[in-house]
This record gives C-alpha cells, sequence and structure tokens, in this order.
C-alpha cells in the first residue's frame, strides 16, 4: 500500500452486528487502507434506511452493481458459505469473518470457485493480530513443549446461528495450530445440560512430535469471557496470560491485510500457507463435531 490509489474499490458490508459496524467505522475513517476503499452502501435483513449516512441497499443491488468489487460478509456464521457463493459468483472480491463456512468441503469448494473466478477470499482472523498471540508466538518459539491446554470460557452462543462449537470457537484453535503447527485429533467429547444452557466440549489433540494438547469450550450463562492457558515445555512453563496491552484496531489490521491482497502485494507462498493453516482448522473442527456427535 505504499503507491498512491489509481482507483478505489467499491465495498458493500452484508450484516450491520458489531464486526459489521466495526467494519463500517474503519471504511469511513482516514486509514491507509480506506484509501483505496469506497464505501457504497451495506445489506441488512431488517430496514435500517442508513447507518451513519450510508445507505441500505438490497443484496439484489449490491450482487449486480458494477460499483460494488467487494462484498464483507459480517453476518453470522450459519449464512457466510450462501453469500460467498453468490458474491463470487457475481464477481465480487469477498472478505468474511470467521469461520468462512461451518465445512471444510464447503470452505474448499468455495476456494476453488474463488480462483476460477480470479478473486480474492479472504477469512479475518483478527485474533491472530492480537497483543496476547504476538506475545505467546515471541514465548513459544523454538521450545519444545511438553503438553499444553487452553481454556475458553463465555456465556451461551446459539448453535443454529454460529455452529457447532469447533466451529464458533475456531479462533481458538487457530491459535494452537498457529503456535504448534498441524494437529491430529485424539478425543472429543460434549457435555450438554440444555436446560441450563451448558455447554462443555473437551478436545484431546496432538502435535507432529506427539506432545498432547487440551482444548476446552465451556459456555453458560454467567461465565465471564476468558482464556485460561498453560504450556509446559523442556525449559519451563507458561502459566495464563500476563497483561500485554490494549488490542488497538485489530479489525483495521486486517483491512490492510486485505487490501494487500487485492493489489497483489501478498506472495504466494504466503497465500498458500494461510490458505493450508484455515482448512486444516475448519477440517479439525469437522472431525471434532463427528467424535463429538458419535459420543453421545
Amino acid at each position: 500500500m505504499n503507491a498512491e490509489p489509481q482507483r478505489k474499490f467499491g465495498v458493500v458490508v452484508v450484516g450491520v452486528g458489531r464486526a459489521g459496524s466495526v467494519r463500517i467505522r474503519d471504511l469511513r475513517s482516514q486509514n491507509a487502507s480506506s484509501e483505496f476503499l469506497n464505501l457504497i452502501g451495506f445489506v441488512s435483513r431488517r430496514e435500517l434506511g442508513s447507518i451513519e449516512e450510508v445507505k441500505q441497499i438490497s443484496l439484489e443491488d449490491a450482487l449486480s452493481s458494477q460499483q460494488v468489487e467487494v462484498a464483507y460478509i459480517c453476518s453470522e456464521s450459519s449464512s457466510h458459505e450462501d453469500y460467498i457463493r453468490q458474491f463470487l459468483n457475481a464477481g465480487k472480491h469477498v472478505l468474511v469473518e470467521y469461520p468462512m463456512t461451518l465445512s471444510w468441503a464447503a470452505a474448499k469448494d468455495l476456494w476453488e470457485l474463488a480462483e476460477q473466478k480470479g478473486r480474492v477470499l479472504h477469512e479475518e482472523h483478527v485474533e491472530l493480530l492480537m497483543e496476547e498471540f504476538a506475545f505467546l508466538k515471541k514465548e513459544v518459539v523454538g521450545k519444545d513443549l511438553l503438553k499444553g491446554s487452553l481454556l475458553f470460557t463465555a456465556g451461551p452462543l446459539e448453535e443454529e446461528r454460529f455452529g457447532f462449537p469447533a466451529f464458533s470457537g475456531i479462533s481458538r484453535l487457530t491459535w494452537l495450530v498457529s503456535l504448534f503447527g498441524e494437529l491430529s485429533l485424539v478425543s472429543a467429547t460434549l457435555e450438554e445440560r440444555k436446560e441450563d444452557q451448558y455447554m462443555k466440549m473437551t478436545v484431546c489433540l496432538e502435535t507432529e512430535s506427539k506432545s498432547p494438547l487440551t482444548w476446552i469450550e465451556e459456555k453458560a450463562p454467567g461465565l465471564k469471557r476468558n482464556r485460561h492457558l498453560s504450556f509446559h515445555f523442556k525449559s519451563g512453563a507458561l502459566e495464563n496470560m500476563p497483561n500485554v496491552g490494549v488490542n488497538k484496531n485489530i479489525f483495521l489490521k486486517d483491512q490492510n491485510i486485505f487490501v494487500q491482497k487485492l493489489l497483489g502485494q501478498v506472495s504466494e507462498k504466503e497465500l498458500a500457507a494461510e490458505k493450508k493453516r484455515i482448512l486444516h482448522c475448519l477440517w479439525l473442527a469437522g472431525e471434532i463435531q463427528k467424535h463429538c456427535c458419535s459420543n453421545k
């Protein structure tokens, strides 16, 4: 993004919940990447008219408009696959919040469609742009893992909208894969008390060097959003996360990466490595879901 913008890509934001609202804010602010982007409007199932002078347009108009060259998909996870397919087929570039889809096979198919159409398909992973992850990456590099665990707690999520816990929690899985490489699944169980809105998924994973990693997602009303981690290395241990600072502008950092892709400034090697990681995480999430369902 060093050069002056030769032209701006017209953007539509689909879904105006938390992520969509932040995307609209970043597109309207003065920053390096938004200089290459022109916010045309937003799409929502609700009749909103306009938000902060940004007009609502219909999905049909967004798909058919020659002004719209890029779609930001910020709707609930269950709708991502359908929206991505429609916008790729209409010849638009796509940025989508994670998870891209709720199945590995669908994601693989959509990536093939993007390649056929010559369009950028970018899955957001803001958790990799957090200060906590940067700290962990430095702590882990060059160390031999003996065993590790990551517990995430939060309030309940609707599975119909956000997918099975292995998919709605895929950012935690992405952390583990990004820190320790590709993982294999040993076992997975799901404990549920639907009357209490309680859910606990326990996943036992293994690194390529056979070191065990446990990932737990626990959701219930009143549970605070928190991560508890424990990594034991030959050279010592890391127990829980120190306060490493505020996560600033992580969605904007993600937008910067997306614009670099639009401008052809990301190498084929980097793109291939990112795609491999994303598909591996989606495949693992699908295998975890199968294990949990077969154990019920």
